[in-house]
């Protein structure tokens, strides 16, 4: 979608998902776990999903992905082969860590629906497309009050519904503490446990396992090339991405993923193990003193220059380290839930860790 409009969409998500994502604690984080099972899937495969039980008799082969201001779950089909399963999506970004999937989620057939005032496909357009599957990033997809179709309502007219099980929390009312302890611990392995889910839901176990295999491997070998280095001190932070903080401040991102992806590369996030909570209240005071050694810029949209950004950046901070040594990396979806991840960690770790 446009980048404005992307960018609402974004606050919109963001006002109902944010105070969810700070229940719990790290320590209380629940580890997700790779789905896998020896052999082709059986139908009927039945699942528990958020709480509510989902039956396919078959592989899907009409998949409605909404939006939920993500690109992960449309990259994940991608990556996995299942384009020709989509019946229609509604993810994009427009910039990514992996070029060439920009184009390739471009290319994902749209259905010619429409966004409604909430920023995702209205119910009707849902129950009119008739699709076997409706995908949802979170479980505010399914919230009626924002004029989406319930799971419920998706089950009368025989419609499967999946939530990224690690999002369950995000936008569930009645979320259970384990649905709050996974979503606060999101890491990597959360990406690969939903390929492995996806794998298993359309019977491409091999192909998940093969994929994931492969990411983990990207993934370990930076993990050993750093060890043992000393660890350097990360911001990750998204200018064009202010609206989430109360003082206009770029979004610095931190805890569950993002640590996760910032420890890979060989460093330690400055905010480790905070919430979103901060993300939303980080002031200017607390971002100048922070210790930061490398930034790293988030790309929201297309349109942002990753350099201009950090000089902007380390004008307004010099007395950080970064500053001072000109220490930047430049990401964009890699360090979200999604399959890129492997491409932010070497990204990243090249300017932590620069010819170790």
């Amino acid at each position: 979608m446009p980048f404005d409009r992307f960018t609402r969409s974004l606050a919109a998500v963001l006002a109902v998902a944010l105070p969810l994502a700070g229940c719990g604690t790290p320590e209380e984080a629940a580890e997700p776990q790779v789905i896998e099972a020896a052999g082709p899937t059986k139908y009927p495969l039945t699942l528990d999903n958020c709480g509510m039980r989902i039956t396919f008799k078959a592989p899907p082969r009409r998949v409605l992905i909404l939006n939920g201001t993500s690109v992960g779950e449309a990259e994940s089909f991608v990556m996995l082969g299942l384009e020709k399963t989509v019946l229609a999506n509604a993810q994009s970004y427009g910039v990514s860590d992996d070029p060439s999937m920009i184009d390739k989620v471009r290319a994902l057939p749209t259905g010619g629906l429409t966004m409604n005032k909430n920023f995702d496909v209205p119910a009707e357009q849902v129950l009119n497309l008739k699709p076997d599957l409706v995908v949802s990033t979170w479980s505010g997809g399914f919230e009626a009050r924002n004029g989406f179709a319930t799971r419920e309502q998706l089950a009368a007219a025989g419609i499967t519904s999946l939530v990224n099980p690690v999002n369950c929390a995000m936008g569930k009312p009645d979320a259970t503490p384990e649905e709050k302890r996974a979503n606060q611990g999101q890491s990597i392995e959360s990406t690969f446990a939903f390929l492995g889910l996806l794998g298993r839901i359309f019977d491409v176990q091999e192909r998940a396992r093969d994929l994931v295999e492969r990411l983990r491997s990207r993934i370990e070998a930076v993990r050993t090339r750093v060890s043992g280095r000393p660890t350097r001190r990360v911001l990750i932070a998204y200018p064009g991405m202010s609206m989430m903080n109360a003082n206009g401040l770029p979004a610095v991102m931190t805890g569950g993923i993002y640590d996760d992806v910032i420890e890979a590369a060989g460093g330690v996030n400055v905010f480790a193990g905070q919430t979103a909570d901060m993300t939303r209240t980080l002031n200017r005071e607390q971002l100048a003193v922070a210790p930061v050694d490398v930034l790293v810029v988030g790309l929201f949209g297309p349109e942002e220059d990753g350099g201009r950004e950090a000089a902007r950046l380390f004008a307004a901070y010099p007395q950080w380290q970064a500053s001072k040594s000109r220490t930047y990396a430049v990401v964009s979806d890699g360090v979200y839930l999604g399959p890129l991840n492997a491409w932010a960690v070497e990204k990243i770790s090249r300017v932590v860790h620069p010819g170790d």
